[in-house]
């Protein structure tokens, strides 16, 4: 039989785990506090090794892709081409040179580097294309942009900083270097657009260096964002969006070359500047942390030492009052708090009464005290989150109810304009807008339904299954890409047209979005056993067994909304419509290798087809529009 111990030996012994755990925590903080600091401080070695010699070879291979692509339209000469090439080469050495030590900081890194090495190897194979007339102008640029491309997947790989002010920054200057790659790609197209395909491939680049510099600017803080508005409202540039517009439209402006490589070289130079202010603020802050995990360290290490030299010489005295504080605490933590949280999620209103430990020393009625407190500021906090979930619902609901009656007016006034408008160019435009404004009001009915709330928008009669799907597509950017099969005649119950609309809606979008461009969405619907099944068809990716199962469980069992979560806005009002009306949303792989979304309506909210007109009736009564009925 073993030998008793004393309680001031057990309860040593009973300390020995939190202060070992206290003791490895410590270094843990210690560790991890510090590497933030080392890596805060090597994020100027990655800009000085890499990101800089990447961003000097990008202006070079800008600057060969444009003489090149001069030499195919016979306006620059062979001597002029060999010594770009000659300048380009030496970039490419240097920034080799230069990332041999980088690539082995992470197996990311090395092996995006890799993959510019690689592309960069490819150089001498573009280059005897065209010097052997084997590649005409558009090949040419193409084969010059997957270059450069692969330089730019390393700068987002090696922009990333645990500092999150500096990493959103850098992201968006990033961002803002790729539109003046658009600018540059703009610049090769623009010297002559000979074709259709060139003309097609300059209006896409154009427009996606607008969307990506107006993005980008209202992102950046005011240090850096000011020298590129200067640039964006200059003259010359409005003189280059000016000639944009001319190519777009067939013309070929004398000053295109002069005009775009101006404003191309103003804004490498404003952005190496963003570069590097971004790269002299790591270091303080990289101090800051380095002194913060010194003191955090320090600290700890005080509170181990005190805590050890406390147990040791209360142990005795500790014993009783602790047994009290572990039966008091475990009230707390399993029937007090629990009981709380489950009336706080009923809606009920709670009250938790003081936690009294009864005992002859100070620390410990301070222990007591602060589990008291604990347990107060959980339940506040808890009430408080309540509150404010509630609160957003309502900021989202009233922020959309008025959207909703502002883009009501504006199609309104749109659907008039359209009315008394003759111009097909006008009246195009005009349409163009009124797309814009449904696709807005989806967005807002979206902010509705994550509040809980019913959008508003509803039919008073059945509508055709094949008007919703067409209405689905409707409130879609890339619209013209949505194929709707023809489906048989059976109609919706108004009352849910809307929701069923959006739902789709959204599929519709995410299929667009993670697809490629040039591929179709494809819409089909046909009558099921229990009611109808539509299925929105994409030709992109597809997603992963893991990925599938992961979506359909969140849209099988709708999440609560986490504000954190943006990114899956869809995902959430899909599956919160889903709910309301018990559809049921399925996602599956496509033969194609996309996805397929299945969408099941049951059969209460499903009518049969409008029967026919008797044959022997005058003819067809135009259909009268369908009444929307709504509540904003």
């Amino acid at each position: 039989m073993g030998r008793s111990r004393t309680i001031r030996m057990k309860i040593i012994g009973l300390l020995l785990v939190p202060l070992t755990s206290m003791v490895v925590l410590w270094g843990v903080i210690t560790a991890v506090t510090a590497s933030e600091s080392l890596e805060l401080r090597q994020y100027k070695t990655v800009w000085t090794n890499l990101r800089l010699p990447a961003y000097e070879l990008i202006d070079e291979l800008q600057r060969e892709r444009l003489v090149s692509a001069q030499l195919l339209r016979n306006s620059a000469t062979k001597t002029t081409v060999t010594a770009q090439r000659n300048r380009t080469n030496a970039a490419s050495d240097t920034f080799r040179q230069l990332s041999g030590d980088s690539k082995d900081r992470s197996a990311d890194i090395s092996t995006q580097v890799d993959a510019v090495y690689k592309a960069t190897d490819r150089l001498d194979a573009i280059r005897g294309e065209i010097d052997t007339g084997l590649s005409d102008r558009l090949h040419t640029v193409e084969a010059y942009n997957s270059i450069i491309d692969a330089l730019f997947s390393l700068h987002r790989r090696v922009g990333l900083i645990d500092d999150i002010p500096i990493y959103e920054q850098s992201r968006v200057v990033i961002e803002m270097s790729y539109a003046k790659e658009l600018l540059t790609r703009e610049q090769a197209i623009g010297l002559g657009v000979v074709n259709r395909d060139e003309r097609r491939l300059f209006t896409q680049i154009a427009g996606n260096r607008r969307f990506l510099m107006d993005q980008s600017l209202s992102e950046l803080d005011p240090v850096l964002r000011d020298p590129q508005v200067a640039l964006i409202t200059s003259a010359a540039y409005q003189r280059m969006r000016m000639m944009e517009d001319q190519i777009i439209s067939g013309g070929t402006p004398a000053t295109w070359l002069a005009t775009t490589e101006g404003l191309a070289q103003s804004f490498q130079t404003a952005l190496m500047r963003a570069s590097t202010t971004l790269n002299e603020r790591a270091d303080p802050i990289a101090d800051e942390v380095l002194w913060r995990a010194f003191l955090l360290a320090g600290t700890a290490l005080a509170l181990v030492i005190v805590s050890i030299a406390f147990s040791l010489r209360m142990g005795n005295r500790l014993s009783k009052e602790l047994g009290t504080l572990r039966l008091a605490a475990l009230e707390v933590a399993q029937e007090r708090l629990p009981h709380v949280v489950a009336k706080l999620r009923k809606g009920e209103t709670v009250e938790m009464p003081e936690l009294s430990v009864a005992g002859t020393t100070v620390e410990i009625d301070d222990v007591g005290q602060a589990f008291s407190t604990v347990q107060q500021t959980a339940v506040e906090a808890a009430v408080g989150q309540a509150q404010l979930s509630e609160g957003v619902g309502h900021v989202f609901r009233n922020l959309a109810r008025r959207s909703q009656r502002l883009l009501h007016r504006q199609r309104i006034q749109l659907a008039d304009m359209q009315h008394r408008t003759t111009d097909p160019e006008q009246l195009d435009d005009l349409f163009k807008l009124d797309h814009l404004t449904t696709r807005m009001r989806r967005h807002a009915e979206g902010l509705i339904i994550l509040s809980g709330a019913t959008p508003g928008r509803g039919w008073s009669r059945p509508v055709p299954l094949l008007d919703v799907a067409r209405g689905a597509a409707a409130e879609v950017e890339d619209y013209q890409r949505v194929v709707i099969e023809p489906m048989s005649g059976q109609r919706l119950a108004g009352p849910v047209v809307g929701d069923v609309i959006h739902l789709i809606a959204e599929l519709i979008e995410n299929s667009t979005v993670y697809s490629p461009p040039h591929t179709s969405v494809i819409v089909r619907g046909e009558a099921a056993a229990r009611g109808f099944a539509f299925e929105v068809e994409d030709r992109g990716f597809g997603m992963s067994a893991e990925e599938l199962a992961e979506y359909n469980e969140r849209l099988a069992s709708p999440p609560e909304f986490d504000l954190a979560d943006s990114d899956r806005l869809g995902l959430f009002v899909v599956s919160r419509l889903a709910a309301r009306h018990d559809i049921r949303v399925t996602l599956r792989g496509s033969p194609y290798g996309g996805t397929t979304a299945i969408v099941l309506i049951p059969e209460e909210h499903v009518a049969e087809p409008e029967p026919e007109a008797p044959q022997t009736a005058p003819a067809k009564e135009p259909a009268r529009p369908m009444r929307v009925v709504r509540s904003d």
